[in-house]
C-alpha cells in the first residue's frame, strides 16, 4: 500500500502539539475524498536540534561526512545532518549507490554530490523540503508530491508533506498539475534506541566488506569510532564474494589473526595478537561457547557478521572456557530483511567437491514485525589432498519479532561434518636441528581410514523490553550439544629427512560428548547527569559445561612425510561408542558486571569504566576410573577502563587497560596429557591507538602489551604445561573501505614482539614465543571501468619466519601466499540477478610450513584450490 513515512523524533510534543494538530486537520480538508485511511500523531525534533540546524543554515554550509553506500541510507544521513526534509519513491531507489560527500557544503551542493551519477535529481517543493525524482521526469511540479511508494526523511517530514500536498492538491497549480489524492499516512520514528541491541545491526561501511560497528560484549552494538578497542566486523557480503566456507577462512582477512591449521582438516585453530584462541570460546549471538567450533570448524552460510574484538575482553564478555587473552570472535546470525529473499547457490570445489546453499527469508505481520530466515547447505566430495574428503551439512533458522517496546529473537542450528583422511599436524622431536622441507602439498601422511565425525545442535534465545525511554531490560539463553567420534594419528618428525618413527607415535580412538548452557540478564540505561551523558549496564552471566570422553591408544608403523607408509585399519569392534564416554571435566563460569560510558561535549570525550566480579569453578576427572584429579574454585574482580577523545569528528584517539580472569589452558590433542585443564590465571592488557574515518576509508593504528602465563608442550616429554609468562608487545595498522569508485581495499599489517619472561629457573628466559612476528595481508576488489559487471579480486598474505619451540632452536621460513578471483553479475529477463564467482586460493601453490602458537607442531598448508559458484536470486 502506498504510504508516506516521516522520520522525526518524539520530543517536546506538548510544545508543538497545536501546530501538528493543525497539520492533521489540513490534511483532512485537502483529501480529495475527504477521508484519510490512517493518521498517526507525528513526532518532531527537539528545540535543541532545531536550533542547531538553524545555526547551520545561517552559516550557509554544513560539515558532511557521508561515505559511499546505498542511496537510501545516504539520504537518511543527509536529512539528519542538514535538517532538510527529503521525499522520494522507495522503489526507484532500490539498487542505487552514491559516491558520498565529505567536507563543508551548502545543503544544495551536498545533495547534488550525493545524487551525482545515480540518474536522480532533486526538486525544491517547499522551504527546506525537496523531492527526489528521475532526472528525465517531468511529472512532478514544484509543490506537488506524486502518489506512489514514497519515503519522507528528516526533521518535520510529515509537516513538509502536508505543505507540499497543499500546493499541489488544493488547485491545479501554476503548472496545471491536477489534484493528487493523499495516500495513507504513517508517521514513524525509525531512530534506534541507544539501549537497543536487537534489530540494531550497525550499517555496512563504504564498499560493504566491513561494518561500521559491532557488538562490544555486554555494552551492546557500538560504532567503531566510539569504542576504546580495536574491532573488525566482516560482513556476509565479503564471505559470499570470497566463497568462504568456514570461520577460519574469514579470519584470513585480518592482519592480527594468525591461522595455524587449514580449515580443510575440520578443526578450528588460530591466534589473535600472538595468543591462541580456544576453539570452544567462539561466541555466537553474544553467547560464549555456543558456536560449533570446539571439535570442528564452523560453516559460514548462516551468519551475517563475523566480529573480531582484539585484546582481552573479560569485563565485556566474562571469563571464557578457552583462551581469549588476545581477542575473541562473535558470530552474528542472519536476520530477515525488509525485502523477501529467495537465493540459491550451486558450488564446486576442487578436486571433486559439489554442493549447494539455499537462503530464504520473509517478514510477516501488519508492520513486518515477524521475520524468518532459513539457510541450508550441503557439500560432499574429495579435497585436493590425497585420500582426503569432507562431507558438510548445515541448517539454520533465525526468527525475530520487533514490537514497539519488545524485541525477541531465536536462532537454531544443526551442523554435521564428516572428514576422512584429514591431514593433521606433525610434532617435531627435540633433537631435530634442521626442519625438513615440506612435502608436496598433495601428499598426505595421515592414514586413509582416519576420520573425524561431529554433530552439533545449538541455539540461542534473546529478548529486550524497553521499561521506559531511558531503560531496557534484557535476557538470553544459549545451548550447545556436541558429539564427536574420531580416529586420528599423532605423528612426530624425528629427523631432517622427514622420518616418522614408530616410537612416540600413536593412533587415538576417541568419542566425546559436550553439553553447554549459558544465560545472561541485565539492564541497559541511557540518561544525563548535568552535561554528562551516561550509557550504563548491569548484568549477570553464567556458563556451564560438561565434557565426557573416552580415549583409546594404539601404535602405528614408521613412515616418512615424503613417502607415507599406511597401516591396516583398526577393527571396528575396537572403536568405543558414545555411550562409553566418561566424565572428564565440568566447568562453571559466572560473573556480575557493572559498567558505564560517560560522554561530554557531544560525545567528543567518552570514558568507559567498569568491573566484573567473576568466579571459575572447574573439576577434572580420570576418564578411566572417574576419580577427581583436580578441583579448583577461584574468584576475582577484574576492572577495565577505556578513554576515547575526538579532537575532530572523524578522528578518535583512544586507550584502554583491561584485566581478565581466564580459565587455564587445555592440553592440545598432540600432547601426552591431552584434555588436561590447568588452573585459571590473570591476564593484563594495555592499548593505545587512533582511528581516522576519511569518509570512504577507515584506518586504525594501535600499540598494545598483553601478558599472561605461558603454556607450551615440553619437547622432551611431550607433556603440555604452564611455565612462566608470555609478554606480547605489538603494533597494528588496518584499513578498509572504498578508496575510489570501484576500488575496495581491506587489510593491514601487524608486528608482535612475543617474549618469554619469568620462566622457571630462568630457562628460555628472553626467548621468543612460537609465533611469526610480522604479518601483512591485503585484499582488493576492482570493478572494471569498461565492464562494470565484472569484478577482479586478489589477496596477498606475507608472514615472517617463526620459531616453533621455546628453546628457539627450530625455525620455519617466511612465506607469501596469493589468492585471486573474479565475479560477474548479470540480470535475467525478469530483472533478477545471477552472480558467477571463481576463486583460486594459493594460486602460486606456495609450499611452506604453518607453525603452531602452542609450540612444537607444524602443518602442511592446502594446495592450490579452485572454487566456482553461481548464485541465483528468485
Amino acid at each position: 500500500m502506498d504510504r508516506w513515512v516521516g522520520h522525526v523524533r518524539r520530543r517536546h510534543w506538548a510544545w508543538l502539539r497545536p501546530g501538528v494538530m493543525a497539520f492533521v486537520g489540513a490534511l483532512r480538508l485537502l483529501s480529495v475524498d475527504g477521508e484519510i485511511s490512517h493518521a498517526a500523531e507525528p513526532v518532531v525534533q527537539s528545540p535543541a536540534v532545531l536550533l542547531a540546524q538553524a545555526n547551520q543554515a545561517a552559516q550557509g554550509t554544513v560539515e558532511f561526512n557521508i561515505p559511499a553506500q546505498e542511496l537510501n541510507s545516504a539520504l537518511l544521513t543527509f536529512a539528519d545532518r542538514s535538517g532538510v526534509q527529503v521525499f522520494y519513491d522507495a522503489d526507484r531507489m532500490t539498487g542505487l549507490h552514491t559516491q558520498g560527500v565529505a567536507g563543508p557544503f551548502t545543503w544544495q551542493d551536498a545533495l547534488r554530490q550525493l545524487l551525482l551519477g545515480t540518474g536522480m535529481e532533486y526538486r525544491v517543493t517547499g522551504e527546506r523540503t525537496v523531492t527526489i525524482q528521475k532526472s528525465d521526469s517531468a511529472d512532478l511540479v514544484p509543490g506537488a508530491i506524486a502518489a506512489g511508494a514514497a519515503v519522507g526523511v528528516g526533521a518535520g517530514a510529515a509537516a513538509a508533506a502536508a505543505a507540499a500536498d497543499s500546493g499541489g492538491a488544493s488547485s491545479e497549480g501554476a503548472a496545471g498539475g491536477k489534484p493528487v489524492k493523499v495516500p495513507e499516512i504513517l508517521v514513524k520514528d525509525v531512530k534506534k534506541r541507544e539501549t537497543q541491541e536487537l534489530d540494531n545491526l550497525p550499517p555496512e561501511y563504504a564498499g560493504g566488506d566491513v561494518a561500521r560497528g559491532g557488538r562490544v560484549g555486554i555494552l551492546g552494538n557500538k560504532d567503531i569510532m566510539d569504542t576504546p578497542f580495536t574491532q573488525m566486523n566482516y560482513t556476509s557480503k565479503l564471505v559470499q564474494d570470497q566463497q568462504v566456507r568456514f570461520l577460519t577462512d574469514v579470519l584470513r582477512n585480518d592482519p592480527s589473526v594468525q591461522i595455524v591449521q587449514p580449515a580443510s582438516t575440520g578443526f578450528t585453530n588460530f591466534s589473535i595478537r600472538g595468543f591462541p584462541v580456544g576453539a570452544d570460546s567462539t561466541f555466537f549471538n553474544g553467547f560464549m561457547g555456543i558456536a560449533p567450533t570446539a571439535d570442528s570448524t564452523m560453516m559460514t552460510e548462516g551468519a551475517e557478521r563475523f566480529e573480531v574484538l582484539r585484546g582481552p575482553s573479560a569485563l565485556l564478555n566474562g571469563a571464557a572456557p578457552g583462551n581469549t587473552t588476545g581477542g575473541m570472535i562473535n558470530v552474528v546470525p542472519k536476520r530477515a530483511g525488509e525485502e523477501a529473499l529467495t537465493q540459491l547457490t550451486a558450488q564446486y570445489i576442487s578436486d571433486t567437491q559439489f554442493g549447494g546453499h539455499a537462503d530464504i527469508s520473509r517478514r510477516f505481520g501488519k508492520d513486518n514485525q515477524f521475520g524468518v530466515r532459513i539457510n541450508g547447505v550441503y557439500r560432499n566430495g574429495d579435497l585436493p589432498v590425497n585420500h582426503s574428503s569432507l562431507e558438510s551439512a548445515l541448517v539454520t533458522a533465525g526468527l525475530d519479532y520487533r514490537g514497539d517496546f519488545i524485541r525477541l529473537s531465536a536462532d537454531f542450528g544443526y551442523q554435521q561434518q564428516e572428514a576422512r583422511g584429514a591431514r593433521r599436524q606433525f610434532g617435531v622431536g627435540a633433537g631435530v636441528t634442521a626442519l625438513p622441507e615440506p612435502p608436496d602439498l598433495h601428499i598426505n601422511a595421515n592414514q586413509p581410514w582416519e576420520f573425524n565425525d561431529t554433530r552439533v545442535l545449538y541455539g540461542t534465545l534473546r529478548g529486550e523490553i524497553d521499561v521506559n525511554k531511558y531503560l531496557t531490560a534484557l535476557a538470553g539463553f544459549g545451548t550447545n550439544w556436541t558429539q564427536r567420534e574420531s580416529i586420528f594419528t599423532n605423528r612426530e618428525i624425528d629427523s631432517s629427512a622427514g622420518t616418522l618413527s614408530a616410537s612416540g607415535n600413536t593412533v587415538r580412538q576417541l568419542v566425546s560428548k559436550t553439553q553447554i548452557l549459558t544465560f545472561d540478564a541485565g539492564l541497559r540505561g541511557s540518561f544525563h547527569t548535568g552535561p554528562v551523558h551516561h550509557q550504563t549496564v548491569a548484568a549477570y552471566t553464567l556458563y556451564s559445561s560438561e565434557f565426557r570422553l573416552t580415549n583409546l591408544r594404539s601404535g602405528v608403523p614408521a613412515s616418512n612425510i615424503y613417502n607415507p607408509v599406511f597401516a591396516p585399519e583398526p577393527p571396528a569392534s575396537n572403536m568405543p561408542t558414545l555411550s562409553d564416554a566418561k566424565p572428564f571435566s565440568e566447568t562453571q563460569l559466572s560473573g556480575a558486571v557493572l559498567g558505564d560510558t560517560l560522554s561530554i561535549l557531544d560525545k567528543r570525550v567518552e570514558l568507559t569504566a567498569g568491573v566484573r566480579f567473576q568466579q571459575i569453578k572447574s573439576t577434572n576427572f580420570d576418564a578411566t576410573t572417574g576419580a577427581v584429579t583436580s578441583d579448583y574454585d577461584k574468584s576475582a574482580a577484574t576492572p577495565m577502563v577505556g578513554l576515547v577523545v575526538k579532537p575532530w569528528k572523524n578522528v578518535s584517539v583512544y586507550g584502554n587497560y583491561v584485566e581478565g580472569l581466564q580459565q587455564g589452558p587445555t592440553a592440545p590433542a598432540n600432547a601426552a596429557n591431552f584434555g588436561e585443564v590447568f588452573a585459571p590465571f590473570v591476564s593484563k592488557g594495555y592499548e593505545v591507538g587512533t582511528k581516522v574515518d576519511f569518509g570512504r576509508i577507515v584506518t586504525t593504528l594501535a600499540a598494545f602489551q598483553i601478558t599472561q602465563p605461558s603454556g607450551f608442550i615440553n619437547p622432551a616429554t611431550n607433556v603440555f604445561g604452564v611455565d612462566g609468562e608470555q609478554r606480547n608487545r605489538g603494533i597494528e595498522f588496518t584499513a578498509f573501505g572504498e578508496v575510489m569508485e570501484g576500488l575496495r581495499l581491506l587489510g593491514g599489517t601487524s608486528y608482535i614482539d612475543a617474549e618469554l619472561t619469568k620462566t622457571a629457573g630462568g630457562v628460555n628466559e628472553g626467548n621468543k614465543a612460537p609465533i611469526f612476528p610480522f604479518q601483512f595481508t591485503l585484499y582488493g576488489e576492482w570493478d572494471l571501468p569498461f565492464m562494470k559487471a565484472l569484478t577482479l579480486t586478489s589477496r596477498v598474505t606475507h608472514a615472517s619466519s617463526q620459531y616453533i619451540n621455546i628453546a628457539n632452536t627450530q625455525q620455519i621460513r617466511e612465506w607469501t601466499q596469493l589468492d585471486i578471483g573474479a565475479r560477474y553479475r548479470f540480470e535475467r529477463s525478469n530483472g533478477k540477478p545471477i552472480t558467477v564467482r571463481a576463486n583460486l586460493d594459493n594460486a602460486l601453490n606456495t609450499n611452506a610450513w604453518y607453525g603452531s602458537s602452542s609450540g612444537n607442531s607444524i602443518f602442511v598448508r592446502d594446495p592450490r584450490t579452485f572454487l566456482l559458484s553461481a548464485t541465483f536470486d528468485f
